[in-house]
């Protein structure tokens, strides 16, 4: 009797084993090493594509921050810590994680992993980290928009800068001037978009711009990564609102006929971000 009962206590211990959680370290090992491939494959498009940076993981109120290893195929745990303020399910973003020196990582939560579309939205925010490490902050302290944010302590800027999206004339004009964008009619993009530009003031027009190039870039070339992998195009719905999304698509498209124009200029990302401002004058 004893006998059967330790048998019957084994067999509960190893079920109940089973039903453990992986060791964080190896838990998100096999779409981490999906990351590392499709970067791989993608390495010829940019030079943004050229090194694999940190991806942040947040899951179970902790953030899980890994780094790929000197091997180039696993990931180290490289740090961990409590997460100290709200972030939803679905994230997708690059930030600096004060808990972490201030270093650049690709945040997501873990879903992600679960299909094609979120390996393209991870080598979206490796763009951003590449924006960061290189131009990002020199183009920004040119920016009268950022200095007087920054004065105000407002750190949310890039996401709530009043831009005067209510305004019916410039949303026609920004419509107008996608439109023509899209059918490649490059001098009416050129009326549209100096007309556009007489229609903001300063601080709106260094907005703009600075959103079509950071967002812009990263749109432009998540849509490249998912032309190799044969993916649907990251695109807006015919009836999005004009709002801060609109000027995504609004940096890819025009990135996309500047490089027409300058092939390679994409690659040099400060000059590009110079164009998009120069632009319509």
């Amino acid at each position: 009797m004893k006998y059967g009962m330790a048998i019957f206590l084994a067999g509960i211990c190893v079920f109940l084993s089973a039903q453990e959680p992986a060791p964080m370290a190896q838990r998100w090992q096999a779409g981490l090493a999906e990351v590392q491939a499709w970067r791989e494959k993608v390495g010829d498009l940019h030079p943004a594509f050229a090194k694999t940076y940190p991806v942040a993981i947040v899951a179970d109120g902790q953030w899980y921050v890994f780094e790929l290893a000197a091997d180039g195929k696993s990931w180290n745990l490289s740090a961990q810590a409590a997460v100290k303020f709200p972030i939803p399910v679905g994230i997708r973003a690059a930030m600096p994680l004060d808990f972490w020196g201030n270093r650049m990582a690709c945040v997501v939560s873990p879903e992600v992993f679960d299909s094609a579309d979120g390996f393209a939205f991870i080598l979206h925010e490796f763009v951003h980290c590449f924006q960061w490490e290189t131009v990002e902050g020199k183009l920004k302290q040119g920016l009268a928009v950022y200095r007087e944010a920054m004065a105000r302590k407002d750190y949310m800027w890039e996401l709530e800068h009043p831009f005067p999206y209510g305004n019916v004339e410039i949303r026609r004009v920004y419509g107008q001037w996608l439109a023509a964008l899209q059918k490649g009619q490059m001098k009416k993009a050129d009326h549209w978009r100096s007309l556009l530009r007489r229609g903001l003031n300063s601080l709106d027009w260094e907005y703009l711009t600075w959103q079509e190039w950071k967002e812009g870039l990263a749109r432009y070339l998540e849509n490249r990564v998912r032309v190799r992998f044969g993916l649907k195009a990251n695109q807006p719905a015919l009836d999005a609102p004009f709002n801060r999304i609109s000027f995504y698509h609004g940096g890819d498209l025009f990135i996309s006929r500047l490089v027409e124009r300058e092939p390679g200029l994409d690659a040099n990302i400060e000059l590009l971000y110079r164009c998009i401002f120069a632009s319509g004058k």
